[in-house]
């Protein structure tokens, strides 16, 4: 059946592409096409840090994608990887952070925050499959905790995605590759009502080559209305996602080794999980007024097993997570440019409201995907409050600085299926940040940074009393972790190359999360982090571009002992570089190079991942208003891993638990044949 209702989908875009192929190909004349690469856009005189900039579609059109997170992989030291399936949120890592699924680091799309807190897999859980890339304008990111505007999860970078209010051109798409990959899009834009309507659609099925069969199905849908009224712009949006996977989580290396499952193996079948989410989103600007607001409903079911017969020699350690919630919230900030004393000043004040009225958070034991027993069943009020001001002002026609401070307060309810873990509470934190910004010649900016910022915690295990599965007493943990780092940065900018150097350092006063997995919370000590970070963006001449990033990073525990201080999963160094050639008119190839070095896996350093290569390649030609493109995913089919863990499971038929690495490969090669039409 669904295997019909697939075909039926695919057949009927083929349909509808053809239609628009028939429409367009009279309608767009062949014409010459200047690419704006956000890359190029000049940084000096208006970035705060050496870390911040800005990507526009140009600089990932023709980007090959195994991914949607990869997106954030424009992010220079940003690495996307994945270990559960294509429809899972993916494992980010950046400046020395493993950032599990988005700890640490802020997404926002229009306005709308993306991270979900208190969350029934990760705090901070960041899932951009919802997104289409196609519809995204331009990717603003900044590193650090230098910007008072922007509060949770942002210790480590912040990435805002824009979508277009108009599309360049509306367009058609299919798309089709190995392991039964299919691909449809179709988006269109017309000027309608006094303004602009953006309509779109997409599906996408998945086999992939693991030997389980992901079985993805994914349907999103997207409307965005805008308009402009004398000094006044707003857009008000509606996205609809939902998606369905089978998962090959990690898995031990002695089962490769030992030949019991292949490369691309399994242990358990019955992995993986569903999305559904639907959001409203409202933008209005009046003068110097900034407005949004939004509202969301999200669901989230999710199988998972990691030890296999650790806990339960009988019926197994799946488990299954769940969160079913209500999302609601709003920001304003307001926007003035003055004098004092003969000196230009621009003044920001703004704030923003945030409510999770979450009905279901879950852990559950399962066999099967049938519910065996309860760890945790509860509901949850999380209510935010956030407020900033800051002000920047020019000392010289050389020198600016920025001055700013946030404060936030949460408040919490959490009602547990055991009385002992439902409680309520509230905490508040203030958090300053300050810049200087010296223009040293027309080509050459230095930055200097300091900020504080800050992550919250699950709010259950704030509330927490007693250990769900043994009763044993437990600590809660603080809701609001704080936080502190600072930046050196210089910035080079002449004619079509730029390059930008920073050194950093940031500090955690502790990574006390809630462990998902397990029910309970895990303590860590406080820890610290320094760093070097290069990036460059070369623009020789019209047909090509090249980019590259390093970032080398030194993470320890802060009061760990000398040999037990290594953070696990702590990425050392990361290289990205790219090349787009346009050597003809209507010919553009790309090839991508990403590398992350190797991590500490334990604390002592004694087992430690391997580094990670991967190499994509990218080739499209367009002709009138029809564009054909290829996609090499792993062009050298690279066997490293995707992600790499150490810890203990236990194999049917293994008499006791066995410490060993647990890794999830890099997909093998590849290869994704599309067309696109403009019309």
């Amino acid at each position: 059946m669904w295997g019909t209702i697939k075909t039926v989908a695919i057949c009927g875009f083929t349909s509808i592409v053809w239609l628009a192929s028939v429409h367009a190909q009279d309608e767009i004349a062949d014409v010459d096409e200047i690419v704006v690469y956000g890359r190029a856009i000049d940084m000096i005189g208006e970035a705060k840090s050496g870390s911040q900039g800005i990507v526009g579609y140009a600089d990932f059109e023709n980007r090959p994608l195994l991914r949607v997170g990869e997106l954030l992989e424009v992010i220079p030291g940003m690495v996307a990887t994945q270990h559960s399936g294509t429809g899972k949120a993916n494992q980010y890592f950046l400046r020395g952070f493993n950032l599990d699924h988005g700890t640490d680091f802020a997404g926002f799309i229009d306005g709308m925050p993306i991270n979900f807190r208190t969350h029934g897999h990760g705090q901070g859980y960041l899932d951009l499959n919802f997104m289409i890339p196609e519809l995204t304008e331009r990717i603003e990111f900044r590193k650090g905790p230098y910007f008072s505007d922007v509060g949770d999860f942002s210790a480590a970078g912040t990435a805002m995605f824009k979508t277009y209010d108009a599309l360049p051109a509306s367009i058609a798409e299919a798309t089709i590759g190995e392991n039964g990959f299919r691909r449809g899009l179709i988006a269109h834009s017309v000027e309608t009502g006094n303004g602009t309507l953006l309509i779109a659609g997409e599906t996408a099925f998945y086999d992939s080559p693991f030997d389980l069969d992901e079985d993805l199905r994914k349907f999103n849908g997207f409307a965005k209305f805008s308009r402009k009224e004398g000094a006044a712009d707003w857009s008000v949006s509606l996205s609809a996602y939902d998606s369905e996977w089978k998962s090959t989580d990690q898995v031990p290396l002695r089962a490769i080794r030992g030949g019991v499952i292949s490369r691309l193996g399994f242990i358990d079948p019955d992995l993986g999980g569903n999305t559904t989410r639907i959001a409203v989103n409202g933008q209005s600007k009046i003068d110097n007024l900034n407005l949004s607001a939004y509202a969301l409903y999200y669901d989230f079911n999710l199988f998972s097993n990691f030890t296999y017969f650790v806990n339960d020699p009988v019926n197994g350690d799946e488990f299954e997570q769940q969160d079913e919630r209500v999302t609601m919230g709003g920001a304003s900030q307001y926007n003035r440019d003055l004098l004092l004393a003969g000196k230009p000043i621009a003044f920001r004040i703004g704030g923003d409201v945030r409510y999770d009225r979450i009905f279901s958070v879950g852990l559950f034991n399962t066999r099967d995907r049938q519910r065996l027993s309860t760890v945790r069943d509860d509901t949850v009020d999380e209510l935010s409050l956030g407020a900033f001001s800051e002000v920047e002002i020019d000392l010289t026609n050389r020198l600016r600085a920025t001055v700013g401070l946030r404060g936030d307060f949460y408040s919490y309810d959490v009602d547990a299926n055991l009385t002992q873990n439902s409680g309520d509470g509230s905490e508040g934190i203030i958090t300053p940040a300050a810049s200087l910004a010296w223009r040293a010649s027309d080509n050459i900016e230095f930055y200097a940074n300091y900020g504080q910022g800050f992550h919250s915690n699950d709010v259950r295990g704030a509330a927490i009393s007693v250990d769900p599965v043994t009763l044993a007493s437990v600590d809660p943990v603080d809701v609001l972790v704080r936080a502190e780092g600072a930046e050196l940065g210089a910035r080079y900018e002449r004619d079509s190359f730029n390059a930008s150097l920073v050194g950093f350092w940031l500090t955690l006063d502790s990574e006390l999360v809630f462990v998902g997995d397990a029910g309970t919370t895990e303590p860590n000590d406080g820890t610290q982090r320094f760093g070097v970070e290069f990036n460059t963006f070369w623009q020789p001449t019209e047909w090509i571009a090249f980019d590259a990033s390093a970032a080398f990073t030194d993470a320890e525990f802060k009061n760990a002992p000398a040999n037990m201080n290594r953070i696990p999963q702590a990425v050392e160094n990361v290289f990205g570089a790219g090349v787009s050639l346009k050597p003809f008119e209507n010919f553009t190839t790309t090839v991508r190079l990403r590398r992350f070095g190797e991590a500490p896996l334990i604390e002592d350093g004694s087992v430690s991942s391997e580094p990670t290569t991967v190499v994509n390649l990218g080739a499209y030609y367009s002709f009138k208003s029809v564009r054909f493109g290829l996609d090499v995913l792993n062009v050298f089919d690279s066997e490293d891993a995707d992600i790499t863990y150490f810890y203990e499971s236990r194999l049917a038929g293994e008499p006791s638990a066995v410490e060993d690495i647990h890794l999830h490969p890099v997909e093998p090669r590849q290869i994704r044949g599309s067309i696109r039409i403009r019309f």
